[in-house]
């Protein structure tokens, strides 16, 4: 009973969320509310939501003040260099934008922490992608997809759960993994490349004319000759300055996407100071916003490595880190009162919106949690494995991954369910570091999940529906996740 009323509670909240008949917060919390009342256990309910509340109350913290601190690096131009690098790279092709997204989501991934990565790539593409009327699910989904590939650092959460769950070292879970590993990157690499094609052919493509480049601010954008027979029209230097919102949902898969601020007023809100005018080109960020302290740029550039590296060491927990980060950070660059207050406005909005569904996000694991969903789901899933696959339990570790950490925690995953499955592998003479390797298949994946907190840091800086993220992406990111086993396969890892 508890097993076919989880299954349903996770149907029914994606189905309602992508036809777009409730909001994500209602739907997380509703949902469950309605599910443990079928579950005969509406008593206990608010144990439950106490319950979820308390362990998300930390990842809820560091969101919050992780959106802070870099959102007022953002503000004083920490990023602005990496930006323009990026852009210059991009000029004006679609095809380059999309493969740019996805260059800048995985380096940036790199640091382990889902949030950083996607408010440094939204605030730096996002006015792009408007101004040429791209779709912004191609942006959040690309973006998504590398850093859930990145995600498998040792660092980044999923190795180091899967080698304590385990009693293995992460780096002999992690190591022989790189190649399978490097497979998925470069499959999301050409992903974005054939994406960025489709979008080129959907709105054109720019040129920037001149003998010589300059600056991305002062750059004059001019149309181009059509792309390839069959194509839309080149886009007009005064449709690429306005973006309408119109031209970004022209795509069926970028329908409903492309709905927000027009891209100077994306630009005032990313960059916290005057919007961006015509001439000032692709710039993304405004060079001219009064919020810039170029004169503080080591000392911001010094503290934020710092702090990556206090948090790669675990010097201390990730959501003091970034509390005292911001404090120092509003202190520093900001030392009047009504700066400070004013910047921290400036990003009430985020803050709102994804501390708010972090806390319904709990009402929903809470329940599952709490009611007994989650282990007879994974019970049930362990359970229909056939005997005859026992000697074939690492493959069929990777496949499971995939549904297990979309609808799990990585907790629940790694420390309910990967023991049951290696206990099973090794009755069949499967290495436990085999069935550790296979786990980490389904993370490209999981990023997408909507029990990730992070993935609404995503979708709300990018004005972008979940719903439309989650039907443009799971595909795309499942085929990442099958890529990576069949590599590990391949090369003899799993």
């Amino acid at each position: 009973m508890l097993t076919f009323l989880g299954f349903a509670m996770i149907a029914t909240f994606l189905i309602l969320i992508m036809m777009k008949k409730m909001s994500p917060i209602a739907a997380l919390v509703l949902i469950p509310a309605l599910f443990c009342v079928f579950a005969g256990k509406g008593a206990h309910l608010g144990d439950y939501v106490i319950d979820g509340v308390g362990k998300l109350a930390p990842t809820a913290a560091m969101l919050m003040f992780a959106i802070v601190y870099f959102g007022v690096m953002i503000d004083v131009g920490l990023f602005d260099p990496i930006v323009r690098g990026i852009l210059r790279f991009c000029k004006a092709d679609p095809m380059r934008v999309v493969v740019g997204t996805a260059v800048l989501a995985a380096i940036v991934s790199l640091d382990g922490d889902g949030s950083t990565t996607f408010m440094i790539t939204v605030s730096a593409m996002y006015p792009l992608y408007k101004r040429l009327g791209l779709s912004l699910v191609v942006m959040t989904g690309v973006a998504a997809t590398a850093n859930g590939v990145m995600n498998t650092l040792p660092w980044g959460g999923p190795t180091a759960r899967a080698a304590t769950a385990l009693k293995l070292d992460a780096a002999d879970i992690f190591v022989p993994m790189i190649p399978a590993l490097a497979m998925g990157l470069l499959f999301v690499f050409v992903l974005a490349y054939v994406l960025g094609v489709k979008e080129r052919r959907r709105v054109g493509t720019l040129v920037l004319p001149g003998q010589v480049e300059r600056e991305a601010a002062e750059e004059e954008l001019v149309p181009a000759a059509p792309a390839a027979s069959g194509a839309s029209a080149p886009v007009s230097t005064s449709a690429v300055t306005s973006a309408p919102a119109a031209s970004a949902s022209a795509s069926g898969e970028g329908a409903g996407s492309a709905a927000g601020p027009d891209a100077a007023s994306a630009s005032a809100a990313h960059g916290g100071g005057d919007a961006a005018t015509p001439e000032d080109g692709f710039q993304g960020l405004d060079p001219h916003r009064p919020t810039l302290r170029p004169h503080l740029y080591w000392f911001n550039a010094g503290v934020t490595v710092a702090l990556l590296s206090a948090m790669i060491m675990e010097l201390l927990p990730i959501p003091v880190l970034f509390l005292l980060g911001a404090a120092l950070a509003l202190t520093v660059n900001f030392p009047h009162m009504p700066d400070q207050k004013a910047r921290i406005a400036a990003h009430a909005d985020n803050v709102l919106n994804v501390a708010g569904m972090v806390f319904a996000a709990a009402v929903f694991t809470g329940v599952l949690t709490g009611t007994g969903m989650v282990k007879h789901m994974a019970d049930w899933l362990v359970g229909a494995i056939p005997e005859g696959m026992g000697p074939h339990m690492a493959l069929v570790t990777g496949l499971l991954s995939l549904p297990l950490t979309y609808f799990m925690s990585n907790d629940g995953f790694y420390f309910g369910v990967l023991p049951v499955l290696a206990e099973a592998g090794a009755a069949h003479g499967v290495s436990p570091l085999e069935i550790a390797r296979a786990s980490l298949v389904g993370q490209a994946l999981h990023m997408s999940s909507p029990l990730v907190p992070a993935v609404y840091v995503l979708v709300g800086m990018a004005k972008v529906e979940f719903g439309d993220h989650t039907r443009f992406t799971v595909k795309w990111a499942a085929l990442t996740s099958l890529v990576v086993l069949a590599a590990g396969m391949l090369f003899g890892i799993i």
